[in-house]
């Protein structure tokens, strides 16, 4: 169970229309609750009456601290992915008012069931917002975790702040008074705090742009993608590719499943940190593949290549790969169970031309961050991770890599190497809620070459084991979406507009006539525009002009074109531009080229939606 308790000077709530069939019956009129502790509460599986009681047992606990002893129950299915039956769910808030009125506390609850409209007014004090988690006595679900998983757990590295001078200075003595977003991440880091306890700001801006949202008729973690979601994605998948085929990588597909037992796999897989889904077939049994590691060697392992051909470069873009992520962890887009991961290898005779390739990939990713996502180095936090023995021997290679980062960077230094990799390093996003989450990363595999027979016929015929790295330029696709969608926020918090990248906008230019009439020159406009590859739609609805435009602000549209009988008379557009935030007047063919400057050499895909916002249904409530 999930409670959000905020302490209120009032609530007003009013149950406007039924969501499910076995909703209660109420009455559709507002109700007013003053001085009261609010409970948003979310029933998740597995709750019984026990988590009921002891929901009430911490409620109480802290309406004592608060001084207050009204609670209104609040059923509220947003805070969480992984949500009990509706009927299991009621039963559980039956038992929980239940309990709190023979605790003696004043307890009121709004309807099961319903759609409900509500303000308001929370305290302004430390403890005025509280979230609460209440987990079932017995929560523990079986799953296969691997031994590096465990081992990683068990693991007790050392933490340093390494400077681009290649200083390294204890993480618990680095001066952070200029660097707060490192900070963050460190305490992240080391104190490995998955849990999340309230809601990203992302989730809701997901919602209310109608990009994406969780799917209850699924696994937690899993997520429906509604069409402006999908084209943001399918643009991000088709630059990431474009991307990683320009440095040279062989574009292939693979499985997204494959048998435990294949002797190769076993291995690996104790071998890699991750939960995975399991499956039956006949008599064998398969897991979800988490990377394309295991198909990619394996073609690797079929292949015929020798030095002249290295590095090998290959890579996929994985639609899935899936991950049985602890259901405690999973928030939002930031952590899923499936998930789309562009992954590139490139196998390499030794550490001498790896770390060449290194670096070509270092400025692949960032390339990828900064150009696609509009991510630049201060929007991300480094880490870089090795063994002691590998820093000894290639000191003057990983200072090199802080130099090419320009900033102070997070060192997980370990005395033993547990893990197939003598090295990894990634960007890591900082969200509102101070949780980090990898974007792109890289790293150096030792083992799986010979774990999997990958040979290349070196300069005297023989046969020789390359060395692999594993990158993945972006980090998944689902977790981009979500790193710009913070940092919108972020950007909103400091009074600046939330807006995406233009060439990832779903509408990058809409057209409003300011009546009726002026619908068929608004289509005209509408269709030169589109000719240039520039997706554009139109609000023919019967709305008053400001309310077009304020609809307008609300789905980040960047450009938006007022077209009434100045405008045709005089053939300058009046254009609302969302990031100069300006209104200024401009020729249309000159509107068409400033656009078309700043998308040039990004992929495009037209608009899937229709061009009229009349004609459109609605995803999202």
């Amino acid at each position: 169970m999930r409670i959000l308790q905020l302490h209120s000077n009032f609530i007003e709530y009013k149950p406007i229309e039924k969501e499910i069939a076995i909703a209660e019956e109420a009455e559709k009129k507002k109700q007013r609750l003053e001085e009261l502790a609010v409970l948003f509460t979310c029933v998740e599986k597995g709750d019984d009456e026990v988590v009921a009681r002891k929901a009430v047992e911490e409620v109480k606990s802290s309406l004592k601290q608060l001084k207050v002893n009204r609670v209104l129950i609040y059923p509220y299915a947003h805070l969480s992915s992984n949500l009990a039956k509706p009927a299991d769910a009621l039963k559980v808030i039956k038992a929980m008012e239940k309990y709190a009125k023979e605790a003696g506390i004043e307890t009121h609850r709004t309807p099961f069931g319903w759609c409900k409209q509500f303000s308001i007014s929370i305290k302004g004090h430390p403890l005025a917002e509280q979230s609460k988690v209440i987990l079932p006595t017995e929560a523990e679900e079986k799953e296969v975790v691997s031994k590096a998983l465990k081992a990683e757990e068990k693991l007790k590295p050392s933490w340093f702040i390494m400077q681009t001078d290649g200083k390294m200075i204890p993480a618990e003595k680095f001066d952070f008074s200029k660097h707060a977003n490192l900070k963050k991440f460190a305490r992240y880091e080391i104190e490995k705090v998955r849990a999340v306890q309230q809601i990203p700001p992302h989730v809701k801006l997901m919602r209310k742009l109608e990009l994406a949202d969780y799917e209850p008729g699924s696994d937690p973690g899993n997520f429906r993608w509604y069409p402006k979601g999908r084209l943001i994605k399918s643009l991000l998948e088709q630059f990431v590719t474009q991307k990683v085929i320009e440095y040279g990588a062989m574009e292939v597909e693979t499985p997204i499943m494959y048998d435990f037992q294949h002797p190769s796999l076993a291995n690996y897989l104790d071998r890699f940190p991750a939960r995975q889904y399991v499956l039956s077939s006949g008599e064998k049994e398969l897991f979800l593949r988490f990377s394309a590691c295991f198909g990619q060697f394996l073609m690797a392992h079929d292949a015929q290549f020798s030095y002249r051909q290295l590095p090998f470069r290959i890579y996929e873009l994985t639609r899935y790969s899936f991950r049985r992520e602890k259901s405690g962890e999973l928030a939002g887009l930031r952590r899923l169970r499936a998930f789309t991961m562009p992954d590139c290898h490139a196998l390499c005779a030794d550490l001498e031309q790896a770390k060449k390739e290194f670096f070509l990939r270092f400025e692949l990713c960032r390339k990828v961050l900064d150009e696609g996502l509009e991510l630049g180095k201060d929007d991300y936090e480094m880490a870089i991770r090795f063994t002691e023995g590998f820093l000894e021997e290639n000191r003057d290679f990983i200072v090199s890599l802080v130099k090419q980062m320009g900033k102070p960077v997070l060192v997980e230094m370990w005395k033993e190497r547990f893990f197939y990799f003598v090295l990894k390093w990634e960007f890591n996003f900082v969200d509102n809620l101070d949780k980090a989450s990898a974007l792109s990363t890289d790293q150096i595999d030792i083992e799986n070459a010979e774990r999997y027979g990958i040979t290349y016929v070196d300069e005297k015929g023989e046969k020789r084991h390359p060395l692999i790295l594993h990158c993945s330029p972006s980090g998944a696709i689902e977790r981009c979406v979500y790193a710009m969608l913070e940092k919108a926020y972020r950007e909103q918090k400091k009074g600046n507009v939330p807006i995406l990248p233009l060439w990832l906008s779903p509408t990058q230019v809409r057209v409003i006539p300011v009546s009726d009439r002026f619908i068929e020159d608004a289509e005209k406009i509408a269709d030169e525009i589109e000719k240039h590859h520039i997706r554009v739609d139109l609000d023919d609805r019967s709305l008053t002009l400001q309310k077009k435009v304020r609809e307008a602000e609300t789905e980040w549209i960047n450009y938006v074109l007022v077209i009434g009988q100045k405008e045709i008379d005089s053939g300058i557009l009046s254009v609302r531009d969302r990031r100069a935030r300006e209104l200024r007047k401009i020729q249309l063919q000159d509107f068409i080229e400033e656009v078309e400057e700043k998308i040039k050499n990004m992929p495009f895909k037209p608009l899937t939606l229709p061009r009229r916002l009349s004609e459109r249904p609605r995803f999202f409530r």
